[in-house]
């Protein structure tokens, strides 16, 4: 039998795997808000679907309440939390923000919710930890117009807010590859033509990218995802991960561009309304349409981001079942 980490390093190395690997994702609002169910609520969604990779979907304010954010559950469909106190309004206040510790409380609560997850789980298995950019970080900690406006008016200002992000993010990465994960999935959200210019986001964003996954480098299962649409994909080649995800389905590029782009593992295929509106066998076709555009190689099949909450049960066991090509899609082995 062919394991979940045997499957992803034949991808990472070209080669063709016994079957085409699946990753999905979804965020578990309510059990988020412990470290013990939300471990709990990964391991039976992983119990249920087998997928080759769990990644592990904390809300995002996980790294950011022990600044002070406050946020709460409104049933948004996929599964995100609407934040209702920000830290951040005066330009001064960000470089006010205090550098935090792995030891503090929600991020060592996020630890303690990975040694869960590992402990039930093979090392064949792979573990990933979701993991925000400081950009996006900081996004939540002022709101999205308050920092693209301090970004252009006060950028000083801004930066050492950044930096002080970034040294904190970086000391968690590092204390989460001793909880013995495989990987980070780092996601970047302000990598998009409508939010910041290329050059907005090379000062300010990738900087700061590089030095938080640093500690991450001896892993050998990071994923980049790079959030929204009219993205920098180009982007992919200043960073050193193993696997991008992106919604491909509804923006530059195709899986089968990205190929030409980028020499590491493609992640998608699938969009998240075909897994909510669609049946069956829509979700089957996309699924062979991705394996077409790849040729079944350097690609997981997942969806350009989360699975929405109220995406159905059957749906997701079509993503997960033979497919049209009669290579399998899901099940160990």
């Amino acid at each position: 039998m062919t394991t979940h980490r045997e499957r992803i390093t034949a991808c990472l190395k070209g080669e063709k795997p016994d079957r085409t690997p699946i990753a999905l994702w979804r965020h578990f609002p309510v059990d988020d808000q412990s470290p013990e169910t939300l471990a709990a609520a990964t391991l039976q969604f992983q119990k249920t679907y087998d997928f080759d990779i769990v990644k592990v979907t904390p809300a995002s304010s996980f790294c950011l309440k022990d600044w002070g954010v406050e946020d709460e559950w409104g049933g948004d469909t996929e599964g995100t939390r609407r934040y209702t106190k920000r830290v951040i309004s005066d330009p001064r206040d960000w470089e006010k923000l205090p550098a935090l510790d792995p030891t503090s409380p929600h991020l060592a609560g996020q630890l303690a919710c990975l040694r869960l997850i590992r402990s039930q789980l093979t090392e064949e298995t792979p573990v990933t930890q979701t993991i925000f950019s400081p950009l996006a970080q900081a996004k939540n900690l002022a709101g999205n117009e308050t920092l693209l406006s301090h970004i252009r008016l006060h950028p000083d200002a801004v930066m050492a807010g950044l930096e002080t992000i970034a040294k904190t993010t970086a000391k968690f990465v590092e204390a989460a590859t001793e909880t013995g994960i495989d990987g980070v999935f780092y996601a970047v959200q302000h990598a998009q033509a409508s939010l910041l210019t290329f050059e907005e986001y090379k000062n300010f964003g990738l900087p700061h990218d590089l030095q938080v996954l640093q500690p991450a480098d001896s892993l050998w299962c990071n994923m980049l995802h790079l959030h929204g649409r009219d993205v920098y994909f180009d982007l992919v080649i200043q960073y050193k991960f193993h696997i991008v995800n992106w919604h491909d389905r509804e923006t530059y590029p195709s899986l089968k561009e990205a190929q030409n782009i980028f020499t590491g593992v493609t992640c998608g295929g699938l969009r998240q309304d075909t897994l909510v509106y669609g049946n069956q066998a829509e979700v089957q076709n996309e699924a062979a349409d991705a394996l077409k555009q790849t040729k079944g190689q350097r690609f997981i099949l997942g969806t350009g981001c989360v699975v929405p909450v109220i995406a159905s049960h059957g749906n997701l066991m079509a993503a997960r079942s033979p497919l049209p090509s009669g290579r399998g899609a899901g099940g160990e082995g």
